[in-house]
Parts: structure tokens; C-alpha cells; sequence
């Protein structure tokens, strides 16, 4: 039997993994046989729900002639908006488990295509948890014995998590790193902030605010740890889904409980180290988890400038709500960024099911963020088992990865819509490129953001989530070329003026 079309067949089905190594992967998830020119003005990804296109590369040139096309969306670089920071997925402790169970020439083939600027997807952000999460081996903080004294970073963090992003940071130096508690250690825990009462609990409670400067050393020392491995953390969050105190590893933190623990506790405490690292907001959902005292959690935040001055930002997950919270969140507050860490693919959305999430994923998650002024894009999982694990009682056991791989064999991958996402936008938009503005052309079905990149090339990304192909014309103000836009794909274009 042909191997590629029988991949081709089931995958409609959503039920194919890809073998990392056999011949339907290459750099990217590219065809290792070349298709067509191998050069050209503009390079082309291409992904298609079906997988006729598997991040296909292609290239075509400038047209020769003049552009008359009705169809012609033109990039207007003057007209700027966020500048971008990157774009990629979590490593918890269950992703790198995974990724080590791998030979290791499989993993670094895989961590290549998807990380390597120059040779893969070029991911460009990582987010990780600051001890354990529902997707880690077991419960645990960095210091479970009581005492900040008593911190030091556990096994899964040396045996596992560590030694994949040092693998990781060597194809790409770069790479952003970004760390989120998902509970601090149990001592500092209390019921609420009433009774004050210990609360000896992995799920729940509250942080007791006579423990604010030592958990913001436990920060400190954590970020210290991490760069003592050479590993330089790029961000944090004071608190992953502080209104959501149901997970396996969970603390509340309303918002007036982070805006005093940043502005008395981390805040001073990071600059008095010398970290240059930021700290973002919130990292929950658009609407609040509908509770209408923490309605615009980070604005209320902001409104005390000594605390404001500690964030840069806010970071959001999309388990409730609607992106459209994100532009609302910019107008009020124009002047702090706004990243989004978080989103699962899982049996209650058809996560695996390519040809129903690829597109849909690209236009409410990754350009619709960006669309709305967030300037990164970070999915959860990079990689779960087939057996959507490991994971935690209590977290989700419902949940697919960016990719999932086989436990049979731990070679056999199949790569989901996250995975595709992530990299038709990292593939293009490279760390400090800035959204530009465009005018012309809507069509039916299409969904699109553009991009300038530092060294002067652009980028521009583009779902067509409709049943039929859509041939376009894009212009930069001196070139153009057209394209035709298979029916329900992801198409990535990038080249120099």
C-alpha cells in the first residue's frame, strides 16, 4: 500500500498518527521529496484540514505585470499596531515525560521541526509551570517542608522539564520562556481571608498574606534556579486561573489579593534582584469565570499606579468568554500588552478531529488573539500520550496535546490542530515583528492578520474556513502575487519587498 495515501485516507477520520521519522515528515512537517520550485520570491506554508497539505512548502514569484485584481488585499505598513513577542505551547511535566519516553534521535528530530528558526516551525514561546500542574508525575511545590528555606527545585523539574528545555534553547537560543504557579506550597495556604485558617490542601484556599514575601522569594529563588540551568525566564504570572480553585493543583486569587502581593511583595522583590523578568496579570479566562466582582480583573489592577508599574501586562485563557475581551481590555488600557497562554483541544471540541478544528482553531484562537492586540499566542500541551496523559484526578483527563504521540511505541505521532496553528504563524512571524494594517479584499470565509518582521521581510497568515478554494492577490505597495487558498486550510506567505 502507498503509505502516504493511506495517511492521507484516515486522517479524514482524525484517527492518523504520524511516525516521527517516516516519510510523509520533514523539516516542519514538510514533504522530505520536493513539490514543485524549491525557490521563489515569497515562500508558502500550506495546511489543509483534509492533509492533502501537511505544512507543504512552496514558492512563487512576483508578478511581472501590473495588479488589477478585484481581489487584492493590500499591506499598508505605516499603519502599525502590537509589536509581537512569539508564539508556542507548554512543556509541563507530562509533555517532557513523554518527550523523554522517545528515542533520542526521534526527539531531537521532532524538537527541531518544531523550534528550530531556520530549520522547523521556529516556536518561539514556552510556558512552564513553577511546580507542579495538572499535567505533572505528582503534587508537589518547591518547598513542601515549611520555610522558605526550604526551597529547591524537585525531580520533575531536574529530571524531566529541565533537561527538554535545554535541548529546546539549544536549536533555539532565543526561545521565551514563561512561568505560572498552579499552587504555592501548602503552608502558605489558608481558607480564606477571613478566618484565616491553614488550608492543607493542594486545590483552593488563598495565600496568606503573612506569607506575601516569602512566597515572592519563592518567585526569586525560582527564577534564580532556573538561570543558575541556564535557563533565563522570560515572564511570569503570579497565579495560573486565579478564579478557579476546582483543579487539581488551584489557589484563588482575587484580584485585589494579586494587586497587593505584586505591588508590597513580588514586584519589590524581583527589582531588588535585579530580574529583568515580567510579570503579567490575571492568566484566566475572558469572562472572568463570570464572576462580576472580578470583571476586568487587570484593569482594577492597574488602577493603583504602584502596583501598575510592576505589570506588564495581562494574560488571558479562552474557557469562557470571547476574544473580543481582549480589544476591550486594550482600549481601557492602551499601554500594557496583553498575552494569550493558554487553550485546550479535548474530546468536548472534536480535538482530533483536524478537518473541524484546524481552521476554526485558527481563526477564534491564534488570529483572533493577535487580531486583538495580544502579542503571543501560547497553546497548552506540546505533547500528551494516546492515552491523554499522563495527568492528574481532578485536572483534565480529557485533553489532547499540540501532538499526541503513541504509548505503544512513543514514536508514532499525530500532530492536532494546535500544532498547525502555532507553527503557521511562528514559521513567518519572527519575535519583534509588528502587525501592520491591510485594506481590500474580505472574501467569504477568510480570516488574515499581517506582519513586518525586523529584517524588513513580511509575513502574512490566512485561514479560509469556507467549502471552496479562494484565489487572492496580496501587495506590499512595490510587488504583488496571487495565490490560490484551498478550501478549509491555514496558508503562511512570507518575502522581501
Amino acid at each position: 500500500m502507498n503509505f502516504k495515501k493511506y495517511i492521507l485516507a484516515v486522517s479524514i477520520f482524525s484517527s492518523v498518527f504520524t511516525a516521527c521519522g517516516n516519510d510523509n515528515v520533514g523539516n516542519g512537517g514538510d514533504p522530505v521529496v520536493p513539490v514543485g520550485p524549491t525557490s521563489g520570491d515569497v515562500m508558502i506554508y500550506t495546511t489543509t484540514g483534509s492533509l492533502s497539505h501537511d505544512f507543504k512548502k512552496s514558492f512563487v514569484n512576483f508578478n511581472k505585470t501590473s495588479n488589477m485584481s478585484s481581489q487584492t488585499i493590500k499591506l499598508l505598513e505605516n499603519t502599525k499596531y502590537q509589536t509581537m513577542d512569539g508564539f508556542g505551547s507548554a512543556i509541563t511535566g507530562s509533555t517532557a515525560y513523554n518527550l523523554l519516553k522517545m528515542t533520542s534521535a526521534d526527539r531531537a528530530k521532532f524538537l527541531k521541526e518544531t523550534f528550530s528558526p531556520t530549520e522547523g516551525m521556529g516556536q518561539s514561546y514556552i510556558r512552564i509551570a513553577i511546580g507542579c500542574s495538572d499535567f505533572s508525575l505528582s503534587e508537589y511545590s518547591l518547598a513542601d517542608k515549611p520555610g522558605i528555606e526550604n526551597f529547591a527545585l524537585q525531580e520533575e523539574e531536574l529530571k524531566y522539564v529541565i533537561p527538554v528545555l535545554k535541548e529546546i534553547i539549544a536549536i533555539n537560543p532565543t526561545i521565551k520562556i514563561m512561568g505560572s504557579p498552579w499552587t504555592p506550597p501548602m503552608w502558605m495556604k489558608v481558607n480564606n481571608l477571613t478566618d484565616l485558617q491553614p488550608f492543607n490542601s493542594w486545590t483552593a484556599g488563598h495565600l496568606n498574606p503573612k506569607y506575601y514575601q516569602d512566597y515572592a522569594t519563592y518567585f526569586v529563588k525560582w527564577i534564580q534556579a532556573m538561570a543558575a540551568e541556564g535557563i533565563n525566564i522570560y515572564s511570569i504570572t503570579p497565579q495560573n486561573e486565579p478564579l478557579n480553585d476546582k483543579n487539581s493543583a488551584s489557589m484563588l486569587m482575587f484580584w485585589p489579593e494579586q494587586q497587593a502581593f505584586v505591588k508590597n511583595a513580588l514586584g519589590p522583590k524581583i527589582k531588588a534582584a535585579g530580574l529583568s523578568t515580567k510579570i503579567y496579570a490575571f492568566d484566566h479566562n475572558y469572562n472572568y469565570d463570570d464572576m462580576p466582582d472580578q470583571q476586568d480583573y487587570p484593569i482594577k489592577i492597574y488602577e493603583d499606579p504602584a502596583a501598575a508599574a510592576f505589570f506588564a501586562g495581562a494574560a488571558y485563557h479562552n474557557y469562557g468568554g470571547d476574544k473580543a475581551e481582549l480589544l476591550d481590555i486594550h482600549q481601557k488600557a492602551p499601554q500594557k500588552d496583553i498575552v494569550f497562554t493558554e487553550t485546550s483541544i479535548g474530546t468536548w471540541n472534536d480535538g482530533n478531529v483536524l478537518g473541524k478544528r484546524l481552521t476554526e482553531d485558527m481563526r477564534e484562537v491564534a488570529l483572533g488573539t493577535v487580531n486583538n492586540y495580544s502579542k503571543a499566542v501560547i497553546v497548552w500541551n506540546l505533547m500528551l500520550d494516546s492515552e491523554k496523559g499522563p495527568n492528574r484526578e481532578g485536572g483534565c483527563q480529557t485533553c489532547y496535546g499540540a501532538v499526541d504521540i503513541s504509548k505503544s511505541d512513543y514514536k508514532t505521532i499525530r500532530k492536532n490542530s494546535h500544532y498547525y496553528i502555532i507553527g503557521h504563524l511562528s514559521s513567518v512571524v519572527k519575535p519583534g515583528a509588528v502587525r501592520i494594517g491591510t485594506e481590500g479584499f474580505k472574501g467569504n470565509g477568510l480570516t488574515y492578520a499581517a506582519f513586518k518582521n525586523t529584517d524588513n521581510s513580511y509575513a502574512f497568515v490566512i485561514t479560509n474556513d469556507s467549502g471552496s478554494a479562494t484565489r487572492i492577490v496580496l501587495e506590499d505597495g512595490k510587488n504583488n502575487f496571487g495565490y490560490e487558498i484551498p478550501a478549509n486550510s491555514v496558508v503562511s506567505y512570507t518575502w522581501k519587498k
